[in-house]
């Protein structure tokens, strides 16, 4: 351990003792409270130096220490006198505490790969904590795997977000594997008999295949993509359609596979948090509002169907497909790969939208009547924000999956073993999402450790103002987004961080009360947002390629045609919305002037594709 406690005494067990951070940083306070039972004559000494001396009681702060060399402190507990308990905790440069998320975003960058730079960010952090010593070094190792990771996944609350979100995929499994899914695609496209009601179909299926951004970009790009080339729609116009109708779709619905992922991350963030009592699922909730790219983006796709305009690269690739019947510039990768055919239903099975639309329905339902009856108060939003949201959460994805697997066993859809094997090939498209959430749990709980928050506060709360404090998260995660190509890596990377720093913040100007919440809410929002503007704009994004795997989209066109899309939604969700939003104006009135604005520079751009002569 980084505090090693020397026992003195037999009556070790019933004698008063400190509550400790596990490191300290140069030149950062900390305050230092008694624990142990009932009053006693206490000395503190550190380094030698007393800094307490009198009669303390249980939960009182004796000190506030503040080291000022690298190195070690030297701390002792004595009474009346006699040392009760002595402590040796490591003491490193401030700056240090920094080091686990700027080593992941930084990585993240060069190597183009999230988890193995979430994990160098874990040990660089165990190291820290081990005192930056060459043992410490060797030790923190050991520390990511057996401390840190192990610490999370042993967490039950944490246990049970991975239980939901495996389920949920297990769910996904069958329902795609026994044509529901493709049911619900197949009752849509009825109506698709021209480009623009194509388009819309597309648009409207992505809302509806609302709980997962992985099975709504696999299942509706592969199973419109037909449909789209019979109707001459570039394959660049059906990726972007399917790209931006998955991650804004996911992000603020309310129950989804996200929900789970950031619901963790909240309840993390705030866990070591004074003075902010809401529940992680209710603060979830109220940040949905604040959400404004995702909102933007949905208003831009359904503002590019009914307009039939386009402009930049984008109206190029549909020129090109109305008037040479060439759905792509060359020809796109072929299709096959075992992600889409896990995604497929099998050969010979009815397509029945009702095997998709029951297990779906049953997700929800479980999930609203399940806060309502594990919740308490005499409010809504009271008895929401008391439930048990993991409980209920593993409640809903286990019925919907017994649910999935009920309605293919009565019509005799798949075997057994073949439902088994639906179920576990869609939680396996969990995996990767819950190593990252793993990591992010721990690299959380480093940054707590090492008072990364209280780091930051210390030199940017005086002049940071609280107000502009979720434009800057935006661009930050903005930023990271770009740089990882994952929306849960920024979220995982970031979240630890902004939560207690934008609390802290708020603490030090004197506005942390509910006038102010709005703030808060901003910047969780935030995090998440510009995330998910950034997997729209990078080109490692992991949607993004699924989006070009299903769509069949050379994968540089489809982010070179949607990325102009999405920078003019994003800079006015930033400029717009979150700047004076943050400012105390209200969220509703500047979403409705940036969609209205959103609209009219659109219009102003593009030019009718329509107009264009193309095949019939």
């Amino acid at each position: 351990m980084a505090v090693i406690c020397l026992a003195v005494g037999a009556v070790r067990a019933a004698s008063p003792s400190l509550e400790l951070p596990p490191v300290f940083l140069t030149d950062l306070a900390v305050a230092i409270p008694v624990t142990g039972p009932g009053e006693a004559p206490l000395t503190l000494l550190v380094n030698g130096e007393p800094v307490f001396a009198g009669v303390a009681v249980e939960g009182q702060v004796l000190a506030e220490v503040q080291p000022s060399r690298y190195g070690q402190a030297d701390i002792e507990l004595r009474q009346q006198g006699a040392l009760i308990r002595q402590w040796q905790v490591p003491v490193i440069p401030a700056w240090a505490s920094l080091l686990p998320p700027l080593l992941a975003i930084t990585l993240a960058f060069m190597l183009r790969a999230v988890i193995p730079a979430l994990f160098a960010g874990i040990v660089v952090g165990a190291w820290a904590v081990n005192g930056l010593t060459v043992y410490g070094g060797f030790r923190a190792v050991f520390d990511a795997m057996a401390v840190y990771l192990l610490d999370s996944l042993a967490d039950p609350d944490h246990a049970a977000i991975l239980i939901f979100t495996m389920t949920i995929g297990g769910m996904v499994g069958i329902v795609s594997r026994n044509g529901g899914m493709q049911g619900i695609v197949n009752r849509s496209l009825q109506v698709a008999t021209s480009p623009r009601r194509g388009q819309a179909v597309i648009a409207f299926l992505g809302l509806t295949i609302f709980f997962d951004d992985y099975s709504n970009t696999l299942i509706v790009g592969n199973a419109t993509r037909p449909m789209s080339d019979h109707l001459k729609i570039s394959r660049e116009k059906l990726a972007y359609l399917v790209d931006s109708t998955a991650a804004p779709v996911a992000s603020v619905a309310v129950i989804t596979t996200w929900v789970g992922f950031q619901v963790g991350l909240i309840a993390e963030s705030i866990a070591d948090i004074e003075g902010l009592d809401q529940g992680a699922y209710a603060m979830f909730l109220h940040s949905i509002p604040y959400s404004f790219y995702p909102f933007l983006a949905l208003v831009l796709v359904f503002t590019v169907v009914i307009s039939r305009r386009d402009f930049g690269a984008m109206y190029r690739a549909e020129v090109r497909t109305r008037s040479t019947g060439q759905v792509s510039r060359h020809q796109a990768p072929g299709q096959g790969s075992s992600e889409i055919e896990a995604m497929s239903e099998k050969a010979g099975v009815p397509c029945r939208a009702i095997n998709g639309v029951v297990p779906i329905v049953t997700l929800v339902a479980t999930v609203i009547v399940g806060l309502y009856i594990d919740g308490e108060g005499d409010s809504l939003q009271d008895i929401v924000g008391s439930a048990n949201s993991y409980t209920v959460l593993i409640w809903a994805s286990l019925l919907s999956s017994l649910v999935a697997a009920a309605l293919t066993f009565s019509q005799r859809l798949l075997s057994l073993e073949e439902t088994v094997d639906a179920w576990i090939m869609g939680a396996k498209f969990m995996v990767t999402g819950l190593i990252v959430l793993l990591m992010a749990w721990a690299i959380a709980d480093v940054s707590s450790n090492l008072q990364t928050a209280n780091y930051l506060i210390s030199v940017l709360g005086d002049g940071l103002s609280p107000y502009f404090l979720p434009t800057a998260v935006f661009m930050l995660a903005a930023v990271t987004g770009f740089a990882t190509g994952s929306s849960w890596a920024v979220m995982g990377i970031l979240m630890p961080l902004v939560i207690p720093l934008c609390w802290a913040v708020m603490q030090a100007n004197g506005i942390a009360d509910a006038a102010h919440m709005h703030i808060l809410y901003s910047c969780l929002a935030c995090v998440l947002t510009g995330a998910v503007w950034s997997d729209h704009c990078s080109p490692i994004s992991d949607t993004t390629v699924l989006s070009s795997l299903a769509t069949g989209c050379d994968h540089m066109d489809h982010v070179t045609t949607q990325l102009p899309y999405a920078m003019l939604s994003g800079a006015l969700a930033l400029v717009v919305c979150t700047l004076p939003v943050g400012y105390g104006l209200p969220w509703w009135l500047m979403l409705g002037v940036a969609a209205a604005l959103l609209v009219g520079i659109y219009v102003f751009l593009s030019r009718p594709v329509e107009a264009v002569p193309h095949l019939g």
